[in-house]
């Protein structure tokens, strides 16, 4: 055997690390965690860092109890009840509506309390962005199937530049950060065989343009008010 040649044990080896890096890196980068991750930034890098603690705290445990904990018991409870892995709904569309729907109730039970605390729209904005995110993908869900991790990703893109034009900072170290990331985590939906690339790019589009439509301040008041006015 050639020194350019390599044995077919070393491609499966290969093949099986790619895959395990992939797994490791989407589930690092996991949809749930990304308002989380956003509010953890405006409270580090914006003023919004001269906030008491405990305020921020407060604000940061609401946030992971509806995006995080509550979603993720929800769904863990509909896999045994049906007895479903999470590769068994990432990879079969019908299989996606319930969690769809109840991630979508945790986000809005999320932005009510979070109009009943009176913060400030920018904080219910990233919320709210999500949520029409959400609603996005189920409805696409039913023709073609979008990525929520790139769809997230997509939505923290779109917050970045939102942001930085609201608080006036130079966003470019964290766009070029999460441009990045997403590449690299849309490259491994993609190793994994969860979506194509058009699925991944369309479900980036989809993110980054919600996020930059809620996120405009008067957009968001209207949105806001209608809201409140029906609930």
């Amino acid at each position: 055997m050639s020194q350019t040649e390599t044995s077919p044990i070393s491609n499966i080896n290969s093949e099986k690390l790619l895959r395990r890096a992939s797994q490791l890196i989407s589930w690092v980068l996991n949809p749930f965690i990304i308002p989380l991750l956003v509010f953890t930034i405006l409270f580090v890098v914006t003023y919004l860092r001269i906030l008491p603690q405990a305020y921020k705290l407060i604000v940061l445990g609401v946030i992971c109890s509806f995006t995080i904990v509550i979603p993720a018991i929800s769904i863990y409870i509909f896999r045994r009840i049906h007895k479903l892995t999470m590769s068994d709904i990432s990879q079969h569309r019908e299989r996606r509506f319930i969690p769809f729907l109840m991630t979508i109730l945790c986000y809005f039970f999320c932005l009510q309390l979070m109009y009943k605390m009176q913060l400030p729209w920018y904080m219910t904005g990233v919320i709210l962005a999500g949520l029409f995110i959400m609603v996005i993908c189920m409805i696409v869900n039913f023709w073609w199937k979008l990525s929520e991790h790139m769809a997230g990703m997509g939505g923290v893109v779109g917050g970045i530049v939102a942001f930085g034009t609201l608080f006036g900072y130079n966003p470019l170290a964290w766009l070029s950060l999460f441009i990045v990331v997403s590449g690299i985590l849309g490259t491994c939906r993609m190793v994994l065989r969860h979506h194509t690339l058009g699925e991944v790019t369309a479900s980036f589009c989809v993110g980054f343009g919600c996020s930059l439509f809620v996120l405009d301040p008067l957009l968001n008041m209207k949105l806001r008010f209608l809201l409140e006015a029906s609930f």
